[in-house]
């Protein structure tokens, strides 16, 4: 008898420390979404419809966006016949995706009842980052550069409603890659990873009004805004690491090491939590102590390849996609939930 109350005390002491070990996590993996078989090839950027519960997926070596079920946990169908759709945003007052097409080189805006592509807007190749302005409905989308021989790139400005170009904001560079975007003020951040900078641009006057360097890193990729705070978060990928800039003085304030291969940066400002995505399989979430300190508290394996994340705070929720394995495992959407 002795034995076995013995052995029942050590079980339920087991899994109260297990509980803990759950708890203390800063994520927990709550779902597991597969693809179609036929969806394969890199993943680049996601967008969400929160009353409607869809994840929009773009998949530019599939030609595709995908699209799937939250409440059900299902993928739902493809997007077919695109070029390399890359940035998205998902706009609930119209009910329409907005995304770049990197071939020819476009905005798109495809209904999100029909999934028909409504409006285009021509422009420069290799359209790639974007972001959107909702309370002037003006889409900035990243193109041009290297890719058509060019030395510099551009921050186009699209009105949404009319669907024309106002402005193409010539950048320095011939490699752009994510914004950030103020809401209480008129800056747009950019990436200007050719350069190893960070400019900055008034959307009032379309002119580029600073320019940040990135110190002790190459290849800054990614980037997400604690406006509060005057924190711009920067992702770099030689090596990979976590720029913190002061977006009062551009000077940065941290350096924190990364996981390599970081493709997405996400910024919880409830938990003053960092979450950054690379390709060699793991998540790396920081703590935000105050606005100059960054503690690394979790790196959490993912899977090969899964680059692209976006956190969701209205759901309190992290999505990962993770690309198929040639000739194993298909590919699917992680969903983690952010533990306390």
């Amino acid at each position: 008898m002795k034995c076995k109350t013995a052995v029942l005390f050590m079980w339920v002491t087991c899994l109260g420390v297990s509980t803990r070990a759950q708890e203390s996590v800063p994520l927990h993996l709550v779902r597991t979404i597969t693809m179609g078989a036929g969806v394969e090839g890199k993943f680049d950027h996601m967008a969400l419809d929160v009353k409607g519960d869809r994840l929009f997926l773009t998949a530019p070596q599939h030609h595709t966006i995908e699209v799937f079920d939250l409440k059900a946990g299902k993928w739902m169908r493809s997007v077919t016949g695109l070029g390399k759709p890359a940035g998205i945003v998902y706009v609930a007052q119209t009910n329409q995706v907005l995304f770049s097409d990197g071939e020819p080189g476009s905005c798109k805006i495809l209904d999100g009842s029909t999934y028909q592509i409504v409006r285009t807007v021509k422009h420069a190749a290799d359209a790639d980052s974007v972001s959107f302005d909702d309370s002037a409905s003006i889409l900035y989308v990243v193109n041009g550069g290297k890719d058509i021989g060019e030395k510099f790139s551009r921050v186009s400005a699209i009105d949404v409603k009319a669907a024309r170009d106002l402005a193409d904001i010539r950048i320095d560079g011939e490699r752009l890659e994510a914004m950030a975007m103020e809401k209480s003020g008129s800056r747009l951040f950019v990436n200007v990873t050719a350069l190893n900078k960070v400019d900055v641009i008034d959307r009032e006057s379309r002119k580029v009004v600073a320019a940040w360097d990135v110190s002790d890193a190459q290849e800054n990729v990614s980037i997400a805004l604690d406006e509060a705070d005057h924190r711009l978060f920067v992702a770099t990928r030689k090596p990979g690491m976590l720029v913190v800039l002061d977006t009062q003085s551009g000077k940065p304030v941290a350096h924190v090491p990364a996981v390599e291969g970081v493709d997405d940066l996400s910024y919880d400002a409830q938990h003053k939590r960092i979450y950054m995505s690379g390709g060699e399989g793991f998540l790396n979430v920081y703590q935000q102590e105050d606005a100059n300190t960054y503690q690394a508290i979790a790196k959490i394996p993912t899977g090969s390849g899964a680059r692209t994340s976006k956190f969701v705070p209205e759901q309190n929720r992290l999505y990962v996609a993770i690309p198929a394995v040639k000739g194993g495992k298909p590919a699917e959407v992680q969903v983690y939930e952010v533990n306390p």
